[in-house]
């Protein structure tokens, strides 16, 4: 594997690592479900908070309507941290309809 250090001390190789979460989130509204990718080395938090990177990847993204129900799919969404309202686990929801249901 090629690593390279840059002037600042970032390291970059050809291998990405990233840890994925099955999520839900609310973008300006709009309610999306998919898998975030999120460092290892560190929470979903410092990821969203890093200035360094405007945009956050997820993959198999379903846009959902207000009753849950999928609109929409796509296999690669790239979202602006700064639209994100919210985000969840999506088995938090899973097990909260359950609960209601």
């Amino acid at each position: 594997m090629v690593t390279r250090v840059d002037h600042n001390g970032k390291v970059f190789s050809d291998q990405v690592r990233k840890q994925k979460v099955a999520s839900i989130l609310q973008i300006n509204g709009q309610r999306v479900r998919g898998l975030l990718f999120y460092d290892p080395d560190g929470r979903l938090k410092d990821d969203l908070n890093n200035s360094n990177e405007a945009f956050i990847a997820l993959t198999d993204a379903e846009f959902l309507a207000e009753d849950g129900a999928v609109v929409t799919r796509t296999k690669f969404l790239t979202i602006n941290k700064n639209h994100i309202d919210w985000i969840m686990p999506a088995e938090d929801s899973d097990a909260a309809a359950r609960r209601h249901s």
